[in-house]
């Protein structure tokens, strides 16, 4: 349970933030920037969110269970698996969350007609702001693909594999809620040349 009864404690001052395992680190550590473009994610399908409303609701419920996720995914992020005895469970991402989140993109791309050209970010608000979360999680992913490649900094296979899948699902919704494809942009090559 997290009890948060002090925003500030001054302890970050010198530049160092602790991970949950205790351990203090700088707070330019790739670790961190890891969860905190995780954190950052999170906050643009808030964003998304916003800018959806009441227009779709199975949309809006996935993206409350993925807002949940990518808590899930921080927690999981900020005490590396370092196979050190805790006093207590780490929270751990699940190959269930990616199998989730692989069945939501095919209920949502079932109903899109099949990409005949790349698509420029746009449609409707909620649209655009799909792909501006589907970028930053695809910076998310590059944050933790960096991290993972770090000597004795451990990223679970399942934190990876949703993370990947994330932007998936953020580029499908994006068709999705652009009147399923059909308010959708089409890039046009060399249109300006």
């Amino acid at each position: 349970m997290v009890v948060l009864n002090r925003i500030y404690t001054k302890t970050g001052d010198g530049g160092t933030t602790a991970l949950g395992s205790g351990e203090r680190v700088p707070k330019t550590s790739p670790r961190i920037a890891a969860y905190g473009t995780v954190d950052e994610t999170n906050a643009q399908i808030g964003m998304v969110r916003i800018h959806l409303g009441a227009a779709d609701p199975l949309v809006d419920a996935m993206l409350v269970r993925i807002q949940n996720d990518l808590f899930d995914l921080g927690a999981d992020l900020c005490v590396p698996d370092r196979g050190e005895e805790l006093p207590y469970e780490p929270l751990r991402m699940s190959d269930a969350q990616v199998k989730r989140l692989e069945t939501e993109i095919d209920q949502m791309n079932a109903v899109l007609s099949p990409l005949k050209s790349f698509i420029l970010p746009g449609g409707t608000p909620a649209a655009a702001a799909l792909h501006v979360a589907r970028t930053v999680s695809r910076r998310a992913e590059r944050d933790i693909v960096e991290l993972a490649a770090l000597p004795n900094e451990p990223v679970s296979a399942a934190a990876l594999k949703y993370i990947n899948r994330l932007s998936d699902f953020l580029f499908v919704a994006g068709r999705y809620v652009n009147d399923h494809g059909k308010a959708d942009v089409l890039w046009v090559p060399g249109q300006n040349r």
